[in-house]
């Protein structure tokens, strides 16, 4: 079992994959995906590469897309927790720094990213983010990597750890 950092980590990572399918990012992503996986193997590259040109087909031609989005999401978190459960400590947190690095990319490109924040408190009525606010229709990625906890108290108060659209 993953510690809830790494977890976290390819949570984030999931998110990455299925966002930046159709943007000016994928090429890129696409490509350090393959590398990430291969671990020098070409053939286990390639196959993640196919796997990466299927989600972005899906993705392209999916009609429920928010619905498509979170289950893609979901399926490349699995693939990227398989990947990091099954490396030794020292290959897991290379790994780690590699999917860390991808996703500074992915934000670079297009998107926010908030990683390793404070606790965030709201009260009476007030609202607190530990991670990214997004407002609107804003494009790009946007990935909450351990982000701290998030406490409401009183009437009309709200928090959140991790993305919130507005």
């Amino acid at each position: 079992m993953l510690a809830e950092a790494l977890t976290a980590l390819a949570a984030a990572g999931g998110t990455a994959v299925a966002q930046a399918a159709g943007t000016d990012a994928w090429k890129g992503l696409r490509r350090r995906v393959g590398d990430l996986f291969g671990r020098g193997d070409p053939d286990r590259a390639e196959s993640e590469l196919e796997r990466l040109d299927h989600t972005a087909e899906i993705l392209g031609g999916a009609k429920d897309n928010a619905t498509e989005r979170l289950r893609q999401e979901g399926l490349w978190q699995g693939r990227f927790e398989a990947l990091l459960e099954s490396l030794d400590g020292p290959g897991r947190e290379h790994a780690a720094g590699e999917l860390r690095e991808l996703l500074a990319f992915v934000v670079a490109s297009a998107g926010d990213v908030a990683d390793s924040t404070g606790k965030a408190v709201a009260h009476e009525g007030g609202s607190a983010v530990t991670g990214v606010r997004r407002k609107g229709n804003q494009a790009g990625p946007a990935a909450a990597v351990n982000t701290g906890d998030a406490e409401a108290t009183g009437s009309g108060s709200s928090a959140v750890s991790g993305v919130v659209k507005e």
